[in-house]
C-alpha cells in the first residue's frame, strides 16, 4: 500500500488554478524529485499535502497510518526565521510537539529522541548555540534533525540546499540520500536537476504535461529531454 496517493488534484488559490489532474503515489523508501517551472505548484502541492492548503478538487490519500502531522517538513527559510533567537535543542525539541498532545511538556523519551538526532546530524555539540549564530548548512542540519523528530517515515524537503556553497551542498545531499537508505521516504523539491537526476527514484514534472515515473524514463521522455536541455542539465541557477 502506498505511503501517500493524490488522485486527481487540482491545485490554486480563489479562482486561479495552478495544477489539474495532478496523480501519483509515493511508496515506502522512494525518493521522489519535483521538477518544473517557477510558479508550477510544486510548493503549494507540498502544502496540500501537510494539511496546510485546501486542493479546489482531488484526493490525498495517505496510507501506513501516516498522518499530516507525522510527516517530517523541511520548509524554505525565510531571512526571518534564520534569524530566529532560540537554542538549538529547543528547536530541535519543537519537532515533538506532533506527539506531546495536550502535554505542555516535553517528556524524557522525546528529549532522547531529539538528542539522537542532533547527534544523527552531527550538531550535538552545538545543543546550547544559538540557531541564528549558525552558517546556513549548520541552520538546515539543525532543521534536518528536527523534521525527524516528527517521523522517522516520510520527509518533505522544500530546496533543501538553496543558498548553500558546493562543499555543504554536496554534504547536504549525502546527509539525504543515506536517510533514504536507512528507509526513510524522501520527498524533495529540487532546483538542481542534476542532483534529481543522481539521487532520485522518481521524478514528478509540473507543468503543461505533467510526467511521472522512474527517472530512466524522465531521461527518455519529451518533458524530461526538453527540460534538461533548456536547463542544461545541471545549471543551479535555475529555479525547478
Amino acid at each position: 500500500m502506498p505511503q501517500l496517493t493524490c488522485q486527481d488534484l487540482t491545485l490554486g488559490y480563489d479562482a486561479n488554478v495552478i495544477v489539474r489532474n495532478l496523480s501519483f503515489s509515493v511508496n515506502e523508501g522512494d525518493y521522489l524529485c519535483i521538477v518544473g517551472e517557477n510558479g508550477s505548484g510544486k510548493s503549494t502541492l507540498m502544502k496540500a499535502i501537510l494539511g496546510l492548503h485546501t486542493p479546489i478538487s482531488g484526493k490525498i490519500l495517505a496510507g501506513d497510518g501516516m498522518k499530516a502531522n507525522k510527516i517530517g517538513y523541511l520548509p524554505q527559510q525565510t531571512s526571518l526565521q534564520k534569524d530566529f533567537p532560540a537554542s538549538v535543542r529547543e528547536i530541535v525539541l519543537s519537532g515533538c510537539q506532533g506527539r506531546c498532545g495536550m502535554r505542555p511538556f516535553y517528556n524524557k523519551t522525546e528529549k532522547q529522541l531529539a538528542a539522537d538526532n542532533m547527534e544523527r546530524m552531527g550538531i550535538a555539540d552545538l545543543a546550547m548555540r544559538c540557531y541564528r549564530e549558525l552558517s546556513g548548512g549548520q541552520q538546515q542540519r539543525v532543521l534536518l534533525a528536527r523534521a525527524l523528530c516528527a517521523t522517522q517515515k516520510i520527509l518533505l524537503l522544500d530546496e533543501p540546499v538553496s543558498g548553500l556553497d558546493p562543499k555543504v551542498t554536496a554534504e547536504m545531499y549525502q546527509l539525504i540520500a543515506s536517510l533514504n537508505q536507512e528507509g526513510i521516504t524522501i520527498i524533495m523539491i529540487s532546483h538542481d536537476i542534476a542532483a534529481a537526476i543522481k539521487y532520485a527514484t522518481r521524478i514528478l514534472h509540473i507543468d503543461e504535461k505533467i510526467f511521472f515515473g522512474t527517472k530512466d524514463d524522465y531521461l527518455k521522455s519529451e518533458a524530461g529531454r526538453h527540460f534538461m536541455l533548456r536547463e542544461g542539465g545541471g545549471n543551479n541557477d535555475c529555479d525547478f
